[in-house]
């Protein structure tokens, strides 16, 4: 920190959800998954399986027309009044002291799904996610690319200036047709756009789809100027070992003076013994591979370029790590509702304590049922209907979200109850300190004195990136023996 920087918190909301290959109905109301009634600064949702992993989304074309319906009806709820009534998102253990089967009766669908949505605009035939992404951005409506400073040779020939000033932007021309695919081009949006009944409190930051995984960052319209140096990363970890019916988005950004990275990821799937070290060698391929472009205008600026170089990391998504019991203890312990038996058991928490993945990360204490997997539009776990024990899954909480990096403080870690899909939706709320230039206006819903050093994140080490020889030997003998993978 320099002397002409200062310390602020902001709010920070976190959610994904596995929404097992439906798309949205126009009817589907997201304002308890978003907790609209919280406002928070930034909104970062992933989700996984937004289309089914067939060979055609896979091999094919990939299908961005539920991506764009996602993207509306997330505009939706965070750019309209709160509601008056409103209904906590903190949930205690108390909150869920449910039997396995007491609600088997409880099966009507949250939405009809042949509810209509009361406007025709929501919804339009075959919308393309870069255009509709246009709808979400205020009034600057501008495409910026991957660096958004301004050269000082440039600043000086033009009327621009760096993209933290405020009421400055790349201009339309910049940004050539070639890239409106969304890959390396973001949006940005003034803090002086709409008025009125066209006011728009969020605007959309970053948005994009790899088969099934669907990323999106949302932020108050006034702080999106502050939002810069935009990258992102795809890495499929599927089929063969690559292709994107599994894998990861990465959205490395800065905000204020302080860099974020944000992973979306869907890890291998599968509950046999030994399967969690395909999602171990998922984690630390991504760690490792993962890799940004240093493309900035500004010499000597400190630009990340791996995801351990960041300031601040969240990562989110369906991990697919799984509880090891068989499923009739695993039934028995949810019917006492004994969780921390079942937690003890659960194979992210014992492979992170064991160093083998997830080292240094972070993660809330979990008082939510398991989110997976449930029979279609009930409350019930899909086992209690399912005779068939080789299609029978046992329940276990896939959809995490951890953080790694000083300056970050959970707040909330819960679980949604829509029963759109087999899997519940997880969300967490953050304050998270960030760096700031000293007389900036202060934009950040929560102010702050606190005063903290600045430890900057090593490189991944050698040592972080190998596990020990017997898994290393076993994880790589395993990938060699099943490159096929699974959709």
């Amino acid at each position: 920190m320099t002397s002409a920087s200062e310390i602020q918190n902001f709010r920070f909301f976190v959610a994904t959800w596995n929404v097992g290959g439906k798309a949205p109905h126009s009817g589907l109301n997201l304002d308890k998954f978003l907790c609209v009634e919280e406002e928070s600064d930034i909104y970062v949702l992933g989700f996984q399986e937004i289309v089914p992993l067939n060979a055609g989304n896979v091999l094919v074309i990939e299908d961005n027309q539920p991506a764009a319906k996602w993207l509306a009806l997330i505009n939706q709820a965070l750019n309209k009044p709160p509601e008056p009534n409103r209904s906590s998102c903190s949930r205690t253990p108390s909150d869920y002291n449910v039997s396995f089967t007491s609600q088997a009766s409880s099966t009507r669908p949250l939405v009809s799904k042949d509810s209509k949505p009361s406007s025709s605009k929501l919804f339009f035939h075959k919308p393309s996610l870069k255009t509709i992404s246009k709808n979400f951005r205020t009034e600057g409506r501008r495409r910026l690319k991957t660096c958004n400073c301004i050269s000082e040779l440039e600043r000086k020939n033009s009327k621009e200036s760096c993209f933290r000033c405020q009421q400055t932007y790349v201009s339309e021309e910049d940004s050539s047709s070639e890239e409106d695919d969304g890959s390396n081009n973001f949006v940005a949006t003034n803090d002086a756009s709409f008025t009125g009944a066209n006011q728009m409190k969020y605007g959309l930051v970053a948005s994009k789809q790899m088969v099934g995984i669907f990323f999106t960052i949302w932020a108050k319209s006034e702080l999106v100027q502050h939002v810069g140096h935009m990258k992102v990363s795809c890495m499929g970890r599927g089929i063969m070992g690559y292709l994107g019916n599994k894998g990861c988005i990465s959205v490395s950004m800065s905000f204020h003076q302080t860099s974020f990275c944000f992973v979306c990821s869907h890890l291998a799937s599968g509950e046999k013994e030994g399967y969690e070290l395909r999602r171990n060698y998922d984690v630390v391929e991504i760690l490792k591979n993962t890799q940004f472009p240093r493309i900035c205008k500004i010499p000597g600026r400190r630009n990340p370029e791996k995801i351990l170089e960041h300031d601040r990391i969240i990562w989110l998504g369906d991990l697919n790590y799984r509880i090891a019991l068989t499923y009739s203890e695993t039934k028995k312990l949810l019917e006492e509702n004994d969780w921390d038996a079942l937690l003890e058991k659960d194979q992210l928490k014992n492979e992170r304590e064991a160093g083998r993945v997830f080292k240094d990360w972070k993660e809330g204490k979990i008082y939510f049922p398991p989110t997976y997997k449930y029979s279609n539009n009930s409350d019930v776990y899909a086992g209690e209907t399912i005779t068939s024990k080789k299609k029978r899954r046992t329940p276990a909480w896939c959809d995490r979200i951890l953080w790694h990096g000083d300056g970050i403080e959970q707040l909330t870690y819960i679980r949604g109850e829509s029963r759109f899909s087999d899997h519940r939706p997880v969300c967490a709320t953050f304050v998270v300190v960030v760096e700031t230039l000293e007389g900036r206006s202060k934009n950040g819903s929560v102010s702050s004195d606190i005063k903290i050093e600045f430890e900057e994140l090593l490189h991944p080490s050698i040592r972080y990136l190998e596990l020990n020889d017997t898994y290393q030997n076993n994880s790589q003998s395993y990938v060699r023996n099943n490159r096929s993978g699974y959709l």
